[in-house]
Formats: C-alpha cells, sequence, structure tokens
C-alpha cells in the first residue's frame, strides 16, 4: 500500500482528531461511566425549599405537581412562580394551594417599568424561599421517585454549595425526540463529568440545588441579568468550584421532562442556549470548544478521505472504526445510567446528526434579534 504524501498529512490529522476525540471519552467521560452511583441516604439533613416558576403551564402543573407536592420528604416547601400568566393557573394554584400547606404561590406581575424574563420570576421565588437549600425544577418536569429530594438535599459535607442533577426527557417515539435525547444525553455526559473532574461549567435549571447564601452572596443573577437565558447554567459556570459541587446519578434522583414537539421550537431551544454558552469562564469555552473544533474536523477530513486513493479510504476506515469501538465500551454504560437505555444501538449514527444539526443550529444562533420572553 502506498500512500502519497497529501493522504499521509490527511490521514495524520484524522488520526490526531482521533487522538484529541479519546481524551474526553478516555479521560472525561470515562470517568462517569466508572464512579458509584450514590445509595439512598440514611437521614435528613434539613428542610429544603423547591422553586418552580411557570407561565401558561396549567396542563403542566396539573399533571405534574402533585408528584412534588407528595415527596417522602418530612419538612419542604414548594414555591410556584406564577409568570403573569392567563390560562387558569393562578385559580388552579389556589384551589391547590387550600390541600397543601406545604405550597407557596408567588405572583410575577406586569409592570411596564421592567422586563420580565425567567430570571426575574427565579429571583422572586428564591426570596420567598423560608429554607438555605434551595432545589431547582421546572412545571413540566416529574421527579422519578418519591425519594428524589432525599437526593437533592444538601450532602453531608458542609463545604457543598451546589447540587447538579440530571433531567432526561420522556420518550415520545420520532427522529426529532431521539435527536432530542440523545442531545441531553451528551449535555449531561460532558457537565457531570467534568464537575467529576474538579471543573463544574454548567447545570441544568430542570434538576439542581443551591445554597440562598450563595445565590445572595454573589448579588444573584445581577451578572447577567441581561441575556435571556443563564438562569441555571451561567449561574452555576460563575460560582461552582472544585471544592463546592457535587453530582446525583442516582436514577431516583433523575427528573424527566417534556421535550420539543416541533424541530421549531427545539431549534429556539438550542439558540437560548448556544447564546449563554458565549458568556462561559475563558476556560471553559476553551475546552468545549476543542470538543466540537476537533469533531467538526473528524468528520470533514474523513469526507474528504473518501475522494483518494483505495488504501487512504481504508486507514480512514478504520480511523473511524476505531473511533465507534472505544466509544461503544463507554458510552452504552453511560446511556444506561442515564435512562437512554434504547439508544444504545444508534449512537453512532445520532452522533453524527447532532453533529450536523447543532453546528447548522450554532450558524443560524449567529443571527436574529435577542429576545428576553421565556414562554
Amino acid at each position: 500500500m502506498i500512500l502519497t504524501l497529501p493522504e499521509i498529512c490527511l490521514l495524520s490529522a484524522l488520526a490526531f482528531c482521533l487522538f484529541v476525540q479519546l481524551y474526553y471519552v478516555l479521560f472525561v467521560h470515562l470517568k462517569l461511566a466508572k464512579v458509584a452511583v450514590e445509595d439512598t441516604p440514611d437521614s435528613i439533613k434539613s428542610p429544603v425549599s423547591v422553586i418552580i416558576c411557570a407561565r401558561n403551564e396549567i396542563n403542566n402543573l396539573e399533571k405534574y405537581l402533585p408528584s412534588i407536592l407528595n415527596q417522602h420528604y418530612p419538612e419542604f416547601e414548594v414555591i410556584v412562580v406564577n409568570d403573569r400568566s392567563w390560562d387558569g393557573t393562578e385559580e388552579f394554584l389556589e384551589e391547590l394551594e387550600k390541600k397543601h400547606l406545604n405550597l407557596k404561590i408567588v405572583k410575577v406581575l406586569d409592570n411596564d417599568k421592567f422586563i420580565a424574563g425567567k430570571k426575574f420570576a427565579v429571583t422572586m421565588g428564591i426570596k420567598a424561599a423560608k429554607y438555605d437549600w434551595l432545589v431547582f425544577t421546572d412545571a413540566d418536569c416529574s421527579p422519578e421517585s418519591e425519594n428524589w429530594l432525599k437526593y437533592m438535599q444538601q450532602p453531608s459535607d458542609d463545604n457543598i454549595e451546589i447540587v447538579l442533577g440530571y433531567s432526561p426527557y420522556l420518550k415520545k417515539g420520532s427522529l426529532l425526540n431521539a435527536l432530542i435525547r440523545f442531545e441531553t444525553f451528551f449535555t449531561a455526559v460532558n457537565y457531570l463529568s467534568f464537575a467529576l473532574k474538579s471543573m463544574p461549567y454548567m447545570g441544568v435549571g430542570r434538576n439542581m440545588a443551591y445554597k440562598k447564601a450563595l445565590f445572595f452572596k454573589n448579588k444573584g443573577f445581577a451578572a447577567h441579568m441581561h441575556i435571556p437565558s443563564g438562569d441555571d447554567d451561567l449561574f452555576v459556570n460563575a460560582h461552582a468550584t472544585a471544592n463546592n459541587t457535587e453530582i446525583r446519578i442516582n436514577k431516583n434522583s433523575h427528573v424527566w421532562s417534556e421535550p420539543n414537539l416541533t424541530w421549531a421550537g427545539y431549534l429556539r431551544q438550542k439558540k437560548r442556549h448556544f447564546g449563554a454558552g458565549k458568556f462561559y469562564k475563558f476556560r471553559h469555552k476553551f475546552i468545549l470548544s476543542l470538543q466540537i473544533i476537533f469533531q467538526f474536523l473528524f468528520y470533514v477530513i474523513f469526507a474528504s478521505c473518501m475522494f483518494f486513493s483505495m488504501e487512504a479510504k481504508y486507514v480512514a476506515g478504520g480511523i473511524l472504526f476505531l473511533s465507534i469501538l472505544i466509544r461503544c465500551m463507554v458510552y452504552p454504560k453511560l446511556l444506561n445510567r442515564l435512562n437512554y437505555r434504547d439508544l444504545r444501538w444508534w449512537f453512532p449514527i445520532l452522533d453524527i446528526l447532532l453533529f450536523f444539526f447543532l453546528t447548522l443550529n450554532g450558524f443560524l444562533s449567529l443571527f436574529g434579534k435577542k429576545k428576553v420572553n421565556w414562554k
């Protein structure tokens, strides 16, 4: 087999991209696959405040709020922030409040003096909370078990101020749904794995917790109040450290969420997330950008190899096969741990589809006006 100099250079670049990919697979993500899953907590530390922000979410509140109000936890409150809803949410919550003494309603009213958004609603909920530890989720979310709060309660180490949980999306049986769940899986694998490597950089507001004192000590969302999104990931990015953050991956700690049902809705959601990511700390943007860039280059270079000799195609195919083989040793276990077992046989195909979709979305996110409305 004789390769030309351009082919050797191209294949060397492909191999280097694989080498970079394997750093993330074997030295970051594998850590999450190997870490012991936490047991059910033996004791309850102290009361917690659950905060949910809702804007025209009556259908989801009717469906999911009871599972949160009926958690097996000795003392907790559920604060629902009704952000200017007009769909009957207010009437529903007032009736439910009569039946549940631990339900507290906070109303955000129309006011021309400010532009309200989710961060304002979250801040109102935090101010109304009477306990120091705050657990966050959304109106369209349902805990995996009645012991969810036991896992998301404050840990035994008093230095811990942030607990990062995991929130998978419900299965709906479509290509879009598979793509959404796969993207959520890789996002979770990334932020949970890096947290284990003492570099926490984000969390998801559907399932996370932190101390009220931490919020006010750092003046809440003041540093990025002008950004529509980021009430969860930007706050964690700014204040999480190697010593004050823990993760929860036990299946009983998971919170299920309703996925987008349309491509347009999913694109809007990812556009908001893309906008927040630009404000991460430099070191986080750098390492995440490297991950995306080298994944992009890997597929581009592999496609370029298909225009060269048969020998070059064979070598490129071997490198691609090695990449898939190594990932097959890591990701199926993670898919099982993170409640996406049904996707384990499809991840090489979904990986390629997700890459092209996110590349397109990243390009589209560079254009268009920013919106502050979160619903």
